[in-house]
C-alpha cells in the first residue's frame, strides 16, 4: 500500500568515540537521556518512533508539521547542556510503500537517513518541501545542493534552525522552549505562551513542566 509520510532520522554525534573515551556507564546515561527526550517529545507532538537505531532513531509522521516541530524541539532540548553530545538530523517527505504494516520502503526514507549521515553536529537538514511545515519559531536557511550517496544527482536541501528569541522571549512551561513572543501560542487570553497547541493541551491536562528552560542555540 502506498501512503504519504514524513520521516526523520536523528542520532547522537560522536557516540562511538564517547564510549571509548568515557566508558560504557557514562555512555549508557547519555543514550538513556537521548531516548527519553526523543520519546517524550515525539509523544507530545503526535509522531511515532518507528525504530531505535543504536545511538539514533527513525521517526515517522502522517503530517509533516508535527515532525518538523518535534525534531527542532529535540535539538533544542539536547542543546541546553543536559546532554554531553549534540544531535544531528535529516528529514524528507513523500510517497512510500507501507510494507507488512510496520515498515516503509521508498526514496524519502533513504533520503532522510542519508541527510542525517551528512549533517554536522546540531544541524537539521531537510528537503525544501518541508519548509512550509516549519513552526513560527523555526527558520529555514537558503536551499543548496548536496551530493548524497545513493542518489545519482545532487539533492536540494535546506537547514532548519530556531529563530533567536529576541528581547522579550516567551518560555513554554511544558517543553521549556524559549521562543519569540510573536511565535507563541496564547490560549484563552492567558499570559502563558506555548510553542504549539500540543504543549498548550498538555499544560491544560496538568503535565508537569520541565525544571529548566531551553536556551537559544
Amino acid at each position: 500500500m502506498r501512503v504519504e509520510r514524513s520521516f526523520a532520522f536523528v542520532d547522537l554525534c560522536g557516540f562511538t568515540r564517547f564510549v571509548s573515551a568515557r566508558g560504557d556507564d557514562e555512555a549508557t546515561d547519555v543514550l538513556a537521556g537521548f531516548r527519553g527526550c526523543v520519546r517524550g517529545i515525539a509523544s507530545r507532538r503526535g509522531v511515532r518512533v518507528a525504530k531505535w537505531l543504536g545511538d539514533g532513531a527513525m521517526v515517522v509522521a502522517v503530517e509533516p508539521a508535527p515532525l518538523v516541530a518535534a525534531i527542532l524541539g529535540m535539538e533544542a532540548r539536547l542543546d541546553d547542556g543536559s546532554s554531553a553530545l549534540p544531535i544531528r538530523a535529516g528529514m524528507a517527505t513523500g510517497a512510500v510503500i507501507l510494507f507488512e504494516g510496520d515498515d516503509y520502503i521508498g526514496s524519502p526514507v533513504n533520503l532522510a537517513a542519508r541527510l542525517c549521515d551528512v549533517a554536522g553536529p546540531r544541524q537539521v537538514l531537510a528537503v525544501p518541501e518541508l519548509v512550509a511545515a516549519c513552526p513560527p519559531w523555526g527558520a529555514p536557511g537558503e536551499p543548496h545542493q548536496l551530493s548524497i550517496a545513493g542518489f545519482p544527482a545532487p539533492v536540494e536541501v535546506v537547514r532548519l534552525t530556531r529563530r533567536p528569541p529576541g528581547e522579550h522571549p516567551v518560555t513554554d512551561p511544558v517543553c521549556g522552549l524559549v521562543l519569540p513572543a510573536d511565535a507563541a501560542v496564547f490560549v484563552d487570553g492567558r499570559e502563558v505562551g506555548f510553542c504549539s497547541e500540543s504543549c498548550a493541551v498538555s499544560w491544560a491536562g496538568g503535565e508537569r513542566p520541565l525544571s529548566e528552560p531551553v536556551g537559544e542555540a
